[in-house]
């Protein structure tokens, strides 16, 4: 996660940590991702509104406008409670008040599965024809990387559990593109590989079970593959 209002102290972290070992998932395996070989969120999102012609842009969570200030666009939107973008607020009363439609969508806001679940939906409401949804996160290297609450300066949360249940959905064609700590890719239409998962609670996954299936569950593709399925070549 990359709001700094939102981390902990190392005190904090530290006896949350403690809690999770003695009642938390025990399950320490991880994933070898070296996100420095891949490009940046802002360098990929800038190729594709390039490629698209896009001219509206949304983003959620806006943290000293990192992303935001990057991104080339006619039209920039961000919303933050706390720091960065154009609109002091959270992202649910956003989308409560707002009436206007968006080519893309960036969701880097609160990394908790719930909220991030709620930010997909809302934005598919007001997503244009031809529209993405990309989403910050979807990739934790380990179990610290995920818990709730935070226990790891690094955190990216159980962001990957919301994408998991949008891999379920038959309206939305899901993905995730290996770069930059796991971008999802959310396309309003029909779904193209649909995961097939029996499990009522989506926050109930555990992170052996992401490790042992995140191929599978993610539906991971390279950054190549990515612009391919954005021109249509795929």
């Amino acid at each position: 996660m990359d709001l700094n209002q939102y981390i902990p102290s190392r005190i904090t972290i530290f006896f949350r940590r403690m809690f999770f070992y003695l009642l938390g998932e025990k399950f320490y395996k991880k994933l070898n991702y070296d996100w420095h070989q891949y490009q940046n969120r802002f360098d990929i999102i800038n190729k594709i509104i390039k490629i698209k012609s896009y001219k509206k842009y949304l983003e959620i969570g806006c943290q000293s406008d990192v992303n935001f200030s990057r991104i080339q666009i006619d039209q920039r939107i961000g919303v933050d409670p706390y720091d960065g973008g154009t609109h002091r607020m959270t992202s649910d009363d956003f989308f409560k008040e707002n009436k206007e439609r968006f080519d893309i969508i960036f969701i880097d806001g609160l990394h908790e599965y719930e909220q991030v679940l709620r930010d997909i939906k809302n934005s598919v409401k007001f997503l244009n024809d031809n529209g993405i949804i990309i989403v910050h996160d979807c990739l934790p290297s380990k179990i610290w990387h995920q818990t709730i609450p935070q226990t790891h300066s690094s955190w990216n949360g159980d962001v990957w559990k919301a994408i998991v249940e949008c891999r379920t959905l038959e309206n939305l064609d899901t993905y995730t593109c290996i770069a930059d700590h796991g971008l999802g890719i959310i396309l309003n239409r029909n779904n193209r590989n649909r995961l097939k998962l029996e499990i009522k609670n989506f926050k109930e996954l555990k992170f052996k079970d992401y490790y042992e299936n995140h191929k599978e569950f993610m539906n991971t593709i390279s950054e190549t593959d990515l612009f391919n399925l954005i021109e249509n070549k795929i």
